[in-house]
């Protein structure tokens, strides 16, 4: 069987305009170290993409999600770790209060200022797609050599980035 892991990642948006980003800083080894991410993580045998990234954000947040949307699949290719396929959601409902992560440092940030963050460059490329309501559930391949990205497609049609 091929080493490829299932995950999810979800940009939970507040009323202010903001998206709950991950800093992932506490973590030794840690492919994403210093990258700003969204909130998510891997399978647990035998969930679908909702229950694992309700899941996810209960336990790295505190939060319980109470209106999300599954938006998109993007693979991501690296010669630095397996291949991941991330099950991408967005999140603009949400009850509870934020906890302490045990992987990184959480915050509210601007979604015109995710710009000025370090994140992943395909992260951009998804993270567009994401800010138009009526984009349909979209297929993406990002592919890198380190933490450089080489290619990128939407659709199995290459884009430029």
């Amino acid at each position: 069987m091929p080493n490829m892991l299932n995950c999810t990642l979800c940009y939970i948006e507040d009323p202010q305009g903001r998206y709950l980003m991950l800093h992932r800083v506490k973590k030794k080894n840690d492919v994403n170290h210093d990258k700003w991410i969204g909130i998510g993580g891997k399978f647990e045998d035998g969930e679908s993409p909702e229950e694992c990234i309700c899941r996810e954000v209960k336990e790295e947040t505190g939060l319980t999600l109470t209106d999300y949307r599954f938006r998109g699949l993007v693979t991501f290719v690296s010669d630095l770790c397996p291949t991941e396929y991330i099950h991408v959601f967005t999140a603009t409902g949400y009850t509870g209060e934020l906890i302490e992560c045990d992987e990184g440092d959480l915050a509210w940030v601007d979604k015109h200022r995710l710009g000025e963050l370090p994140l992943w460059e395909g992260d951009y490329l998804f993270l567009r797609l994401l800010e138009d309501p009526d984009q349909p559930f979209f297929s993406m391949k990002i592919c890198y050599n380190g933490d450089k990205l080489a290619s990128a497609s939407l659709g199995g049609v290459p884009i430029d980035f």
